[in-house]
């Protein structure tokens, strides 16, 4: 078994199993209790386990595990529809640049550009790109880098140094959390700092999250609250958290 393998199993054994000692995952896996411990910390750098003494335990406190695209895609379908349009009123004017983030709801609204808005779109999203790129009004150009299978999207040193090159009019932006302490949060480091490139490149920045993200913080921030102009999402976010986002400057668009 290589050590990936190794390491998804050891995830997935105290996932559903609980705490698990360092010893009973030695036995399990057939290795010293060295291997296991080194394991141990590079899966709790990661944010997929918690090590405590003697072992390690699931890390339920972060959003760390990513759902693939395709899950994500029929999840929430109607709050992601309303969201979506609703942001359709922040596009910028016409032959202005827009940034498109990947995401299910990001490529929702690239399915509603309006026919005859010309506009430059850069995009990192292997999807998005491609339910634009036979549109005569748009100028697409697809970001470089290499793609992760979880989300189709390109990430990686040359996306970001691409992104670098970029002053766009406005950048849609997905996350997988979205608190006051923590900003903008998603589970991979990579693809948090390709989000990072995105919210720099743009004048103006548009989040789009459904309510359930307002409130939660995945592993590694890629923009503090200050970077956002606009949150789009649904009618299910609390009262108490849109006066708390307004509040913090912030303004909160419902679909």
């Amino acid at each position: 078994m290589y050590a990936q393998e190794r390491q998804q199993a050891m995830v997935q054994l105290v996932t559903e199993r609980g705490r698990r000692s360092v010893t009973e995952l030695a036995d399990a896996f057939e290795v010293t209790s060295e291997t296991v411990r080194r394991d141990l910390s590079a899966l709790e750098r990661l944010g997929l386990l918690r090590r405590v003494h003697g072992g390690a335990v699931p890390s339920q406190a972060l959003a760390t595990l990513e759902s693939g695209l395709g899950e994500r895609d029929l999840d929430r379908l109607d709050e992601k529809e309303a969201i979506a349009r609703a942001a359709l009123e922040l596009l910028p004017g016409a032959g202005s640049a827009l940034l498109l983030d990947a995401g299910s709801t990001t490529a929702r609204l690239a399915a509603l550009l309006p026919a005859d808005l010309p506009l430059t779109v850069f995009t990192h999203s292997v999807p998005i790109a491609s339910r634009l790129a036979g549109r005569p009004q748009v100028d697409l150009h697809l970001l470089p880098g290499r793609v992760r299978a979880t989300t189709q999207a390109a990430v990686g040193p040359e996306t970001v140094e691409a992104l670098g090159r970029i002053r766009a009019d406005v950048a849609v932006v997905g996350t997988n959390g979205l608190s006051i302490g923590h900003g903008l949060s998603t589970p991979d480091s990579e693809e948090a700092a390709t989000k990072r490139a995105l919210v720099g490149a743009a004048r103006r920045v548009v989040v789009l999250a459904d309510s359930h993200k307002v409130g939660e913080e995945a592993l590694v921030q890629f923009a503090p609250l200050g970077a956002v102009d606009v949150l789009v999402t649904d009618a299910g976010i609390s009262q108490r958290a849109r006066a708390e986002l307004t509040e913090a400057g912030v303004e909160v668009l419902v679909g």
